[in-house]
Formats: C-alpha cells, structure tokens, sequence
C-alpha cells in the first residue's frame, strides 16, 4: 500500500512554507514518526513525521521549494523497515565511525538547524558532545567537533588549518558570500519596518535599583529551587511588576486595530529569546494568575522549545505586552521596537554597580537602565511615564508585588 506524503495544515494566517531538508532519500526505510522533512514558516520549523513505517519510493518536492498545505510531498510504501533498505546510490556516503565511548548513546535532541549542518559534514549526532540542555547539541557543539577532528587528522610537525578558513599563500583572500534571507529573518525585518512606518513610537527611560531583588533572590535561591524544581531568576520579576502596572495603565496593555482601540483583560506576556533561527517571541499566557515558580517553569519550556525548533505557531502569537533582556548581551541602554500590534514594550538590560546617592551618602548600587517604547497613538506619555514608574518602584521594594500595590 502507497501513502502519500502531503504538507500538513499550516498555522492561521501563514499560506505557504519552504522545505528546508529531507532526513530520508528515495529508497531508504523510515519508521512510524520518524522525521521525514522540515518545513520552514514565517515563525516556525515543521517536522512532517511518517504516518507508518516503509519504504520512500519518490520524493515529488526538493530543498528550497515554496510549498502551501496539502501540496503532495512524496510517496512512502507501506511495510515494515527492511534490514536492507538503503539509501538510493546517488545518497550512499561512507559515515564516520562514532567512538566506541558513544555507541549506548540514546536518541540525540537536536534542532533542524544543528541537524542541516551535521547533514553538511556527514556527521551522526552520536559522534558530538551536546553541552545544551538535557544534552542537546548546539551549532557550537559541531563546529568544536569539526576542528578536533580535523586536528587529529594531521600528521606529528604538521599544522592544522581552522575549520572552513580557506588557507592562502600568497596575499590576502577578499571573499563575499551571497545567502537569501531564512524566512523567519525576512519575517522580523517585515515587522520591525512595519511598526517603524506605522505606529507613533517614542521611547521613554528610567533607572531601577536591584538591591532588594537581589538580596531576596540570594536569601532565598536555594530554598525556591529546592522546593519547585526551577530557578528564582530576575524575568519573572520584571513580568510579574509589568502585570502590576498593566493592570494600572489598561492602555499599555491594549492594541490599536483600525481606527478602534482594543483593551486586555487578561496578561499574556511575551518573552524575547534568541535560537539558533533568530529572535522569538514566545507568549506566557495569564500571567496575573501565576506564581513565580509557575512562570519560570513556563519560561524555561517555552526557551527550551524555541533552542529546539520544537516551537508552535499558537507559542508565537496572542500576546498583549512583550519583554525584551539586552543586558543578556551586554546592552547598557536601547530603544526596542514594538511588538505589533501591541501597543508597548519594556526593554531590560544590563546590571552595573553604579555610584547613587541614598539618604546623603554615595554608595554603590545595582543599577538597571530600563525603557519602554509606546505607541504614542494610544497611550499618552503622562501614562507611559507612570507606568515604568510603577514597575520600577516594586522592584526596588518587591514587597509591593506580594501586597499587590
């Protein structure tokens, strides 16, 4: 029995997505929900699993082509994986052999972007160390691998060139490399020059004084961890004051659609992370109804899932207000852009102890710049000014988040 391999239902509002790789070639057998091919929308990667076990006997699109939901991808004949199904001859490479230190590896996590540059090398994922979370391998994990092993490779008194450095004698190599935009990078530039031609954005700035959130996160670090599994980290309480203030500031929390202007009763905070594929937001939902240790968890999965490549489209989208950390990177100070069609967004950043005068006397301080960036077609500045305001006054008494004032 054939089965056809077609692209699956894409997420609401997305019409098309590019195949990025096939993991199997013609000829070669698969087992039920294994990971045929990957699929690349605005936001997200899509694994197409095997519906049953088989055989692929043609392969109808190739890498880099433009697909819509229900396009026919390839054909899979059903029966179970024979011992001598191979790949077709044209796919036949000699693989390195693992080390024998790796051979009771398990499955290996990886993301679509770690496996297209294993692909590349002709590396198993069992021969490289993943130094991630749970073990998961990372760009960096591969590279490392590469120039170990290309190091090992070269004879006592040689030297070894650097992994992907082209080696040149005489003069300096003037080189220019040409690659289309990934179709999340295009994505991001679309939005961002978007919000730039759309909304009213200003930038309004202030300091906070992490003393006290600090000295509460030391007290009690050890005894958060130990009772909910997570660490107490400081997102959790940026979002938990952001909710705070939003329920003060309703106009921050709302969006702009049309000419009308629509206001959140509910809190669900978007969390820029950085992946391997670009910046993502991932959407933390209810936030006013959860406890620190319920938003860290939530946090760690949804970073987690977006270093996987494991994120949904429903992970990306709804979110009311957005928090962005630069300090992560080393930012002192910048103006994040908004979010659309969110109406704000706070900007983090870095942690510096600073000289600050309290009570007539200069001491040194934990100091955090923070902005916010509104569009100032709905909120005024009165507005925008108090609501950081606000946010910075609980963080440097965090009590006020328990009182809720």
């Amino acid at each position: 029995m054939t089965i056809e391999i077609k692209v699956p239902p894409l997420p609401e509002s997305v019409s098309d997505a590019t195949l990025v790789a096939w993991h199997k070639a013609v000829g070669e057998g698969v087992a039920r929900d294994e990971n045929l091919v990957d699929l690349e929308t605005d936001k997200v990667v899509l694994e197409v699993p095997a519906p049953m076990a088989g055989t692929i006997s043609k392969i109808v699109v190739e890498d880099g082509a433009t697909v819509v939901a229900g396009d026919l991808l390839a054909i899979l004949d059903e029966g179970e994986v024979a011992a001598a199904a191979a790949p077709a001859p044209e796919k036949t490479v000699e693989k390195k052999s693992a080390p024998a230190a790796k051979e009771a590896k398990g499955p290996v996590k990886t993301s679509p972007a770690v496996r297209r540059l294993l692909d590349e090398h002709d590396l198993d994922a069992t021969m490289v160390t993943g130094s991630g979370k749970d073990g998961r391998i990372t760009k960096a994990d591969v590279m490392a691998f590469l120039k170990s092993d290309s190091s090992s490779d070269v004879a006592p008194g040689d030297s070894a060139p650097a992994v992907g450095v082209e080696v040149v004698t005489e003069g300096l190599a003037r080189e220019e490399k040409r690659v289309p935009m990934t179709r999340l990078r295009a994505r991001i530039a679309e939005r961002l020059v978007d919000a730039q031609q759309t909304a009213a954005m200003l930038t309004t700035f202030n300091e906070v004084d992490l003393t006290e959130v600090m000295a509460l996160r030391k007290r009690y670090r050890d005894d958060f961890e130990k009772a909910h599994g997570v660490r107490l980290g400081f997102m959790s309480f940026f979002a938990k004051a952001s909710v705070e203030a939003l329920k003060k500031f309703p106009a921050v929390n709302a969006s702009v659609e049309g000419s009308d202007i629509i206001y959140h009763n509910y809190f669900d905070i978007g969390i820029a992370v950085s992946s391997d594929r670009g910046l993502m937001v991932p959407v933390i939902r209810d936030v006013d109804q959860m406890s620190f240790a319920d938003f860290e968890g939530a946090l760690n999965d949804m970073a987690g899932k977006a270093q996987d490549g494991t994120i949904s489209m429903d992970d990306l989208t709804g979110g009311t207000f957005t928090i962005t950390n630069g300090g992560i990177f080393g930012s002192m100070m910048s103006t994040p852009i908004l979010n659309q069609p969110q109406s704000a967004i706070l900007g983090m950043h870095s942690i510096q102890q600073r000289p600050m005068v309290v009570d007539g006397e200069i001491v040194a301080r934990p100091m955090m710049y923070l902005a916010v960036t509104y569009d100032h077609r709905i909120i005024d500045g009165k507005e925008a000014v108090q609501f950081l305001v606000s946010i910075k006054d609980q963080l440097e008494d965090p009590s006020r988040l328990l009182l809720q004032v």
